[in-house]
């Protein structure tokens, strides 16, 4: 289990408990590691500062107890924003119509890179429209994809915030 893993397993009942899903568990840098959560409301509504904060106080308390990174980190809590990361297959379904870029580890019919509509999911393939035809992206293959901020996905986006 890679160690992210082990983190947002560690966090998840903590996160869920207050009312967000965990969007993505991230390590980076190499001298100076940063700890990224991110994080959303489960019922969709928009995130503000104090709930990235009160999210922050609660992963620090929990990692402090269960101390799964063996050196000095900073811990960054934030919102996947409007042209948010798509980590999970659910993801893939859950912005069906909305345009995503994409990119795999190895090429998928001879490409690396997929801009386009998402049309869904089918098994554990995503379906995208790309320059007019579709095309299946195994999930396994994605290496990383996020939303394409577009004004279709703005008007979403406030649709959502006014509810």
């Amino acid at each position: 289990m890679q160690l992210t893993d082990r983190i947002e397993e560690l966090i998840a009942p903590t996160v869920e408990g207050m009312g967000f899903s965990i969007v993505r568990v991230q390590l980076s840098g190499k001298q100076d590691l940063c700890l990224q959560v991110m994080v959303e409301h489960q019922n969709g509504s928009e995130m503000v500062v104090d709930d990235c904060a009160d999210v922050s106080r609660a992963v620090s308390a929990v990692l402090d107890v269960e101390d799964p990174i063996d050196r000095a980190y900073t811990l960054e809590v934030s919102s996947p924003g409007i042209d948010r990361p798509l980590v999970k297959l659910v993801d893939f379904e859950r912005f069906t119509g909305f345009e995503a870029r994409i990119e795999t580890g190895m090429p998928v019919d001879g490409r690396k890179r997929f801009r386009g509509r998402l049309l869904g999911t089918e098994g554990d393939l995503v379906r995208i429209t790309v320059d007019g035809e579709t095309m299946e992206v195994p999930y396994p293959a994605i290496a990383r994809a996020k939303l394409v901020l577009t004004d279709e996905l703005l008007r979403a986006a406030e649709g959502r915030q006014t509810q």
